[in-house]
């Protein structure tokens, strides 16, 4: 067959090399504790890099070896998000956040050969390294303590001192675009965690496509600070986005809160910036309580999970700072989609662009959807029907590692099951009602406890709010809700917050009980843990229950 294109593949190192040929004095910040920072130079970065190829190559690091990280936002983090890969290995992401005993499950299933943790993350790992056999070495991104020069038999390695003594790298193997490059394991709220590999192309192609004018229009103007964890699916992407298009990095460091975050916002001047609502949250109740300047900000990228409709006008109205609703997920690299307003509705009705721009969006380029019924047919795309979502594009898993079961989320035809329940309208906005198992089966009829939830945040009383369903004798199941309640607002009865619902839904949607908790459990990305509050409250007895 006759080739009419230069057989180039698809690998992160041109990305690396583009950035510190035409963007060398553009700069990388760091954050540090107490507001401090830390700036270098893509080019400066890209000597590290070279240093920590040597350095991995060194530890025995091979084609296709996994190489662990249980690290938080930072330079060396970047660093690393780019030496593995390159040399040929796979860079592995691990959530520290996790239970120790899924940690555990997602070192031995990935085979780790070298864990590379922050001085922070050492007390959760060094209770653990008795139990992960493929472990080699240990290398501490900070300070390690003067006694530990083991850790059950493993070495304990200085990151800096290793990349002192070691020799830049200068040549890099020749890579397949298909070879593995990342991988990242699911959260493990139903089951046990399963592993996403990504391959080189598929983030390179998430890179150039995330960077799109109608998806996060990232330039080489921009200053990105990733929020969302670079312990968990490759931040989005942000740092190979913005590493392609040569933006300014901002990484807030270690653990930040929300007036970190600001700080670095203020100082920096961010002009876009991602995580999941909670962040968002603090964030908006910190600017409200002790406002900063935030000019800079052009957007800020929400999703992991629905962003309620009132923190989006918040930020809006009170600061002038646009939220846009992003939706994903590990198996999609992992933005599947963005919510812009279509050119041609930009003089709709204000309530039906707000209705359009708190949805999760219009699929991304080269993320195809649809939505199927329980027989697997078709829904419409008429804005109330109901389907599974599901999707195909070449950012999407074809399947998990070391899972025999992984056909089991593919439709006949190769399809991706997400999982989630939506409606889409005819425009292509789509909207998720919820997660196939976790939404309120009520007397045969679907309620969305996500929609309840968002609903309950516009109350001035409510911080945050959780709705499950409880069993029922005659219903079935029926929704019960959960709050936090801001300060100045305790004691705010259920009566009050039930009746501030009435309007927008009808009377069977209605929860049996709020009640007020001093907090919601999370995973360890910061969503909401429907599973653990279910286990929490499973003997709550709700007012209705014996209606």
């Amino acid at each position: 067959m006759q080739r009419w294109m230069m057989e180039f593949p698809l690998t992160l190192h041109p990305i690396l090399d583009r950035a510190r040929q035409l963007f060398g004095r553009k700069e990388i910040v760091s954050g540090a504790a107490g507001g401090a920072t830390t700036p270098s130079t893509y080019a400066e970065v890209g000597e590290r890099i070279d240093r920590l190829a040597t350095v991995l190559q060194r530890l025995g690091v091979r084609h296709g070896d996994r190489v662990g990280t249980l690290c938080w936002n930072h330079r060396p983090h970047l660093e690393l998000y780019f030496a593995a890969p390159c040399i040929g290995a796979v860079l592995h992401t691990i959530n520290f956040r996790l239970f120790a005993d899924q940690i555990a499950f997602i070192v031995n299933d990935a085979e780790d050969c070298v864990l590379f943790v922050d001085a922070a993350v050492l007390p959760v790992l060094l209770p653990l390294v008795e139990r992960l056999p493929s472990v080699r070495q240990i290398v501490v991104v900070g300070d390690i303590p003067d006694e530990l020069g083991e850790a059950a038999g493993r070495p304990v390695l200085s990151y800096e001192r290793l990349l002192d003594e070691a020799e830049p790298c200068r040549t890099y193997p020749t890579l397949h675009e298909d070879d593995a490059a990342a991988m990242c394991y699911t959260s493990g709220t139903t089951d046990s965690p399963k592993g996403v590999m990504y391959s080189h192309r598929a983030l390179v192609l998430h890179a150039i496509v995330t960077s799109m004018p109608d998806v996060l229009a990232l330039s080489e103007r921009d200053v990105v600070m990733p929020v969302v964890p670079m312990f968990h699916v490759n931040a989005w992407g942000l740092p190979y986005a913005a590493t392609l298009v040569g933006a300014t990095q901002v990484l807030p460091g270690v653990a930040p809160s929300p007036s970190d975050l600001i700080g670095l916002i203020e100082a920096e001047r961010v002009t876009i910036t991602a995580g999941v609502p909670t962040v968002w949250l603090g964030v908006l109740a910190e600017l409200d309580a002790r406002p900063r300047d935030v000019r800079s900000l052009a957007r800020i990228v929400c999703g992991g999970s629905a962003a309620p409709r009132a923190m989006m006008d918040g930020f809006q109205q009170r600061h002038g700072v646009p939220i846009w609703h992003a939706w994903g997920m590990t198996e999609l690299s992992p933005i599947g989609s963005v919510s812009h307003l279509k050119s041609y509705l930009d003089d709709a009705p204000e309530d039906e662009r707000g209705r359009f721009l708190a949805s999760q969006g219009t699929p991304i380029p080269l993320v195809q959807m649809r939505t199927i019924d329980d027989a697997g047919q078709d829904v419409p795309w008429d804005g109330r029907s109901l389907g599974e979502l599901i999707v195909r594009g070449p950012c999407v898993t074809a399947g998990y590692f070391n899972d025999p079961h992984a056909g089991e989320r593919f439709t006949e035809d190769g399809w991706f099951r997400t999982g989630d329940v939506v409606s889409i309208d005819p425009e292509g906005y789509f909207e998720i009602a919820d997660r196939s198992k976790d939404l309120v089966k009520s007397g045969g009829e679907w309620i969305s406890s996500i929609a309840l939830e968002n609903a309950l945040v516009g109350h001035p009383a409510v911080a945050e709010a959780c709705v499950i369903a409880v069993p029922h004798p005659r219903w079935g199941e029926r929704p019960l809700a959960y709050v936090v309640v801001r300060p100045g607002h305790e004691g705010v009865p259920a009566s009050e917050l039930i009746d501030f619902l009435r309007p927008r839904f009808a009377k069977w949607w209605l929860p049996d009980d709020v009640v007020a908790v001093d907090s919601l459990p999370r995973t360890g990305v910061g969503k909401l843990d429907k599973r653990a509050l279910r286990e929490r409250f499973k003997e709550h007895k709700t007012p209705r229950q014996s209606d």
